[in-house]
């Protein structure tokens, strides 16, 4: 069975919750996305996991996460450290913020070998992106092609505040073109949504656009690429305290330099994410319908 590995980045989890003793239970058995991704993995056919992680967090994630899992799956633990570089570059003195997610991704290579994909450890995807991209991996023979799972916008917004997403532009070929950030995004009452801009320019959405939600289907040969432009990004931005080193904004580079291609495929899951405090009811009612329907088994790890 060719290997397959979901690449789970964490290294921000303990920061963005306050502490790992504060990821709060979504399912009715107190299950956190975390697990529901890893299960849906697994469903696909992915029969590895990496966890990319702080240092700082490692014992604190092993006992809450993956003391869960180590027995159901291989596991293993990659870590993102800000004097994981290059040679020949250093860490600015007071820099404590990471150097982004496509230096995180960079940090797990040694752990892979085959096709893998890499989620967000705290956005819950659903079930048939993990399958589609599973299938489309399997199949893959084209090394500098790569997948992205995408959403119809209207999947992915919140009822208590405006959001940012990656809007999709298709080539022809059905291939990713471009991916445009738009901020402030809000539902429009009826199925589609607004988006104001840093200068106030409003833009209109039918709610059916795919957006980007960080899901990817790589082959080993993003590597090479990520390496060559984090070194371009150290050499620009190194010497700076905030910049990051972003994956999705490396493959955009990768894609208009022919480096790579990036099928789309589109999940018709809601997304489901906790952006606001008030989200978090409806995602526990999403799961729990999801549960009540017989798509997951309650509890979810017998």
């Amino acid at each position: 069975m060719k290997e397959m590995t979901l690449m789970v980045l964490a290294a921000g989890m303990g920061s963005r919750y306050g502490g790992l003793k504060q990821i709060d239970p979504v399912g009715p058995n107190g299950e956190i996305i975390l697990d529901y991704s890893i299960h849906d993995a697994m469903e696909g056919g992915f029969n590895k996991v990496v966890f990319v992680i702080r240092r700082d967090i490692e014992q604190a994630f092993r006992e809450a996460v993956g003391a869960k899992w180590e027995k159901r799956v291989a596991v293993e633990y990659a870590f993102q450290e800000l004097n994981a570089l290059p040679a020949g570059h250093g860490v600015p003195e007071d820099r404590q913020k990471p150097w982004g997610t496509g230096h995180a991704v960079l940090c797990a290579a040694d752990k892979i070998s085959g096709p893998f994909a890499a989620i967000n450890a705290d956005d819950f995807y659903g079930r048939s992106g993990f399958v589609q991209l599973g299938r489309a991996l399997a199949e893959n023979a084209d090394p500098v092609r790569h997948f992205m799972v995408g959403y119809p916008l209207r999947n992915t917004l919140s009822k208590f505040g405006s959001v940012s997403r990656g809007v999709c532009t298709a080539n022809a070929d059905g291939t990713l073109k471009e991916v445009t950030e738009r901020t402030k995004i809000e539902p429009d009452g009826a199925d589609g949504a607004v988006a104001v801009d840093e200068n106030g320019a409003k833009f209109a959405f039918t709610g059916g656009e795919i957006v980007s939600m960080n899901f990817w289907g790589f082959m080993p040969s993003l590597f090479d690429g990520l390496r060559g432009l984090f070194e371009v990004f150290l050499r620009e931005h190194g010497s700076e305290l905030k910049s990051e080193f972003y994956l999705p904004a490396a493959v955009a580079s990768m894609i208009g330099a022919g480096q790579a291609s990036v099928g789309i495929l589109e999940s018709q899951d809601s997304w489901l994410g906790v952006t606001y405090r008030e989200d978090k009811p409806r995602v526990q009612a999403g799961i729990a319908a999801l549960v009540e329907s017989g798509v997951y088994p309650s509890p979810l790890l017998a």
